[in-house]
C-alpha cells in the first residue's frame, strides 16, 4: 500500500521529480531552552517536547524540519534531504530534494 505523506512544516516540500507536498496546516515544532550566554557569547540550548505531531497511524508518514525528526526519532517521521548532494538550489535557497531522510 502506497503511503500518504503529511507535511507537517510551514512551506511547500519539492521533489526533484515534480512532486509537491503542501504544508497541511499546523507546523511540527520543538520546544527550546537557551541558557545564559558565556564569556565568549555561546549559549547552550536544550530541546524538549514536540508539538504539533501526532501519533504514529498506519500508512501515514511525516515530513518535518531536521531539528523535530531529531528529537522524536520515529520510524514514521521524515525530513526533506537538503544536504544531499543532489538537492536543487537557486541563489543558494533549495528548490527541491530528491527525497527524504529519517533521524
Amino acid at each position: 500500500m502506497p503511503k500518504q505523506y503529511i507535511n507537517l512544516t510551514p512551506h511547500i516540500v519539492r521533489l526533484n521529480d515534480g512532486t509537491e507536498f503542501p504544508p497541511s496546516g499546523t507546523p511540527a515544532r520543538v520546544s527550546a531552552i537557551y541558557l545564559p550566554f558565556d564569556e565568549n557569547g555561546i549559549a547552550e540550548v536544550k530541546f524538549g517536547e514536540v508539538s504539533g505531531l501526532g501519533s504514529p497511524e498506519e500508512g501515514k508518514v511525516y515530513i518535518v524540519s531536521a531539528l523535530v525528526a531529531q528529537a522524536v526519532k520515529r520510524p514514521d517521521v521524515v525530513s526533506p534531504a537538503t544536504g544531499h548532494p543532489a538537492c536543487v538550489r537557486k541563489e543558494g535557497q533549495v528548490i527541491s530534494v530528491p527525497g527524504f531522510v529519517r533521524a
